[in-house]
């Protein structure tokens, strides 16, 4: 299992190709080899690829928008083999799937382009927030729905810690149990101050991260630990982001 940083992290200073540059320097320094593109300004993707390789920093995952797999599946791909990069991912389930029969829905409109991928060699990544652990009328969990009505070959989940605290679920329980889809998962901790819940680096918060990268490291499928930190609370986000791999330096 190899460490990466997710540019979500960094977006704000993502959004020109001068930009873009300077941060993937930042997070090579930090000491990363791998990177999530995602929420990126509109740089052509040769430019992308041109800034990660000569930062020595190998693209291993992407969020994309509905758009590209439901009308631009073809494109989507070209773009990932234009990347070298295996994981196509989807950060949020659109709105109108979070209703009952939703899921089941969101299935039936995205397996052809799942398909498409999993023909190209790639798989798609489905990242988790909290409200999919909500209770649907029939008791059971709305992300329980989605698993079931998308196997594991075609849709994987980058399970993100600290939604899944925020959501209520045993973290440790949940990663074991869907082992077969974590080729990926977002490392974030979990704090609180005062009566607010906080995004917190990796080692700064509550989460047992020496347990939960244990039971990563053994199930023998997960590739990438991520850091994503999507609120800083006025920190730089690049301190955040070498805080973080300063403590996954020393568990892993």
């Amino acid at each position: 299992m190899q460490i990466g940083a997710q540019s979500y992290t960094v977006r704000q200073y993502c959004q020109t190709e001068k930009d873009l540059g300077e941060s993937l320097e930042k997070i090579a320094a930090i000491g990363y080899r791998n990177i999530q593109l995602s929420a990126i300004g509109p740089i052509p993707p040769e430019r992308v690829k041109h800034l990660c390789d000569a930062n020595g920093l190998r693209i291993v995952l992407t969020h994309n928008p509905e758009t590209d797999f439901l009308e631009k599946t073809e494109d989507l791909i070209r773009r990932h083999q234009l990347y070298g990069c295996t994981y196509v991912g989807l950060g949020y389930l659109p709105d109108r799937y979070h209703v009952p029969g939703g899921p089941e829905k969101f299935a039936e409109d995205f397996m052809p382009s799942a398909e498409k991928l999993r023909a190209a060699g790639m798989k798609m990544m489905y990242h988790n927030h909290a409200f999919e652990f909500a209770r649907m009328p029939d008791g059971r969990f709305m992300m329980d729905h989605l698993l079931s009505a998308m196997p594991a070959d075609l849709l994987g989940v980058t399970a993100d810690t600290y939604w899944l605290q925020y959501g209520g679920m045993d973290i440790c329980a949940w990663l074991q149990q869907h082992a077969e889809r974590l080729h990926c998962v977002h490392l974030k901790d979990y704090t609180v101050s005062g009566f607010d819940i906080r995004m917190a680096p990796v080692g700064a918060g509550s989460l047992d991260f020496p347990k939960i990268l244990d039971i990563l490291g053994k199930n023998g499928l997960t590739e990438y630990a991520l850091v994503e930190q999507d609120d800083c609370y006025g920190a730089s986000p690049f301190d955040c982001l070498k805080e973080s791999y300063e403590s996954l330096s020393r568990w892993l």
